[in-house]
């Protein structure tokens, strides 16, 4: 079966995982997928992750995030823009979530980054995904 949104699918992979208190996941591997990937280990919601070759287009093996006490890094994460809606967001628009202490991965023309990289950058750009 296609995937109509394989980042919606990656997104809902790592909620469930981190919900069911899994240390590692697998989702399909895309550049795009591969660059929230890349901002959630930097913003550290995972530890880690690695990328596994195979004959299609290859695996993102991620390494959940979890606290001493055994709560997840990734409380919820909520995909915004769709294929059927895109949502765009000008500079002055662009959101804070959870009052900042969670964040939003914006695509932008210089790429994909975070709420407060775009706002210090002076760029709007698709709302992807909010994460907290």
């Amino acid at each position: 079966m296609a995937l109509t949104d394989p980042i919606a699918d990656m997104l809902t992979v790592l909620r469930n995982a981190s919900r069911a208190k899994k240390d590692v996941v697998e989702a399909k591997n895309s550049r795009f997928a591969e660059e929230i990937v890349k901002i959630l280990k930097r913003e550290n919601f995972i530890s880690n992750y690695k990328l596994i070759k195979d004959s299609k287009q290859g695996l993102l093996r991620i390494y959940l995030k979890y606290s001493k006490s055994g709560s997840p890094a990734i409380l919820g994460i909520k995909k915004i823009s769709k294929p059927g809606l895109r949502v765009y967001k000008k500079l002055d628009e662009l959101p804070k979530v959870y009052g900042g202490l969670g964040l939003a991965i914006i695509s932008t023309s210089n790429g994909l980054m975070t709420d407060s990289q775009a706002r210090e950058k002076r760029l709007g750009g698709e709302v992807i995904c909010y994460t907290w």
